[in-house]
């Protein structure tokens, strides 16, 4: 079970890290490396559906801004939302 999650959790940081533009790589990438342990196996699920969505939803989500998926009202996206980034 342990191999299982992790993984998962190497999957997931990896989709985090490697997303297609250098400014989501960063803000997934670091989001997901600071929460990833904190995180269930129910929530890790969450934060794999949600590394699925497109980035330009996710930042707009992120800046408050209408999107075109609807965001559903979840561990994983109240993290995101309240995700303050600070670059290196």
């Amino acid at each position: 079970m342990n191999d299982d999650i992790d993984n998962l959790k190497k999957k997931i940081l990896y989709r985090s890290s490697y997303r297609g533009t250098k400014e989501m790589d960063k803000l997934l990438g670091s989001f997901t490396k600071i929460h990833i342990d904190q995180l269930n196996n129910q929530e890790l699920k969450e934060l794999e559906n949600f590394l699925s969505i497109d980035d330009d939803n996710l930042f707009r989500f992120y800046k408050g801004l209408d999107t075109e998926f609807k965001f559903e009202p979840n561990k994983i996206n109240l993290l995101f939302k309240s995700f303050v980034f600070k670059e290196n």
